[in-house]
């Protein structure tokens, strides 16, 4: 997809013309850029750091800058915010939000983990602060198995919110964690018949999939990663064409790092549409990242008990990871 031709839907400035203006605030703010690998290509070509949640959480964690614009949804947001509390944390729209994390209210968690009081909570780190709180340790799918194999095999584990990773990490780490009935919208589109058919469209292809979709889904994959995995096993892997099932933002990055491979999104159920596409990661623009650091708002603002209880759980993730 071209670039300049995609990106900015009102036609008020090219590309290269909000590129440049970002790159002068950032260097007058003393501003930094972190975008998930699921922003529209404009956002992944103008960040500092580009990665999964995993590498952004780290990065922000670290960050020296006066300011962090984490061009992401808002859970990735926060995250940034508890972790270096002292920073100004932008999102280019606070209405960025995450079906996952929405999938998880608070209060209803509280009640399912008081019914399991010997049990310790993982929690994707695809939630809300609150459920961050409510959480032992939190994980996101690029370490997850590595934490769940942490924890003593004679202890219950709770694992929130998406119940297609927990599924996938029973299976994988032999265990029977307690899941939370949550999911995520993105990865539960795909169409398992289409995918079928697909494949039997491109036989010389390998499906590759996210561990966030159903199991039916993850049943016919020739490899299973998080978002960073899949992109490292394309570049590794000796094969010139594959189907992917995850957010489609990926493919940019994977077709940048392998030019003479062919990426095929994998296809949905939805007929209207042919790759599935996170709603929330896109109301994100180039236009608002510009504003955005123009007028230093949208701000993350969160409670200091709220934070430094939510901090917590992260950390450990971090000595663990």
């Amino acid at each position: 997809m071209n670039i300049k031709n995609s990106i900015l839907k009102e036609g008020v400035k090219d590309y290269s013309e909000y590129a440049s203006a970002i790159q002068k605030l950032k260097e007058e703010k003393n501003a930094v850029i972190l975008a998930h690998y699921y922003q529209e290509e404009s956002i992944q070509e103008v960040a500092d750091y580009l990665g999964d949640s995993l590498y952004l959480a780290q990065q922000a964690s670290k960050i020296n800058n006066d300011i962090i614009v984490l061009a992401g949804v808002h859970f990735m947001a926060e995250t940034a915010k508890i972790i270096n509390p002292l920073k100004k944390v932008l999102i280019p729209d606070l209405k960025a939000g995450c079906s996952l994390a929405d999938s998880c209210p608070p209060g209803d968690f509280a009640t399912f983990k008081a019914k399991f009081p010997d049990a310790i909570v993982i929690s994707y780190i695809n939630c809300s602060a609150e459920i961050k709180t409510l959480s032992d340790i939190v994980c996101t799918s690029s370490n997850a198995k590595k934490i769940v194999e942490s924890i003593p095999r004679d202890k219950k584990i709770i694992f929130a919110p998406d119940k297609n990773l927990g599924a996938y990490l029973n299976k994988e780490t032999n265990r029977n964690m307690i899941l939370w009935d949550g999911s995520c919208v993105v990865h539960e589109a795909f169409s398992f018949e289409k995918i079928v058919s697909l494949i039997k469209v491109h036989p010389k292809a390998k499906f590759i999939a996210h561990p966030e979709s159903e199991s039916p889904v993850l049943d016919i994959a020739h490899y299973i990663g998080s978002t960073s995995a899949l992109l490292n096993f394309v570049q590794k892997d000796k094969t010139k064409e594959y189907i992917v099932a995850t957010e489609v933002g990926i493919l940019h990055e994977m077709q940048k790092c392998c030019p003479e491979k062919k990426f095929i999104p994998a296809p949905v159920e939805d007929d209207t549409c042919a790759c599935s596409e996170c709603g929330f990661m896109k109301l994100n623009t180039l236009e608002k990242l510009y504003r955005c650091l123009l007028e230093e708002s949208p701000e993350i603002k969160m409670n200091k008990k709220l934070m430094d209880a939510a901090r917590i759980p992260i950390e450990r993730m971090f000595e663990l990871s």
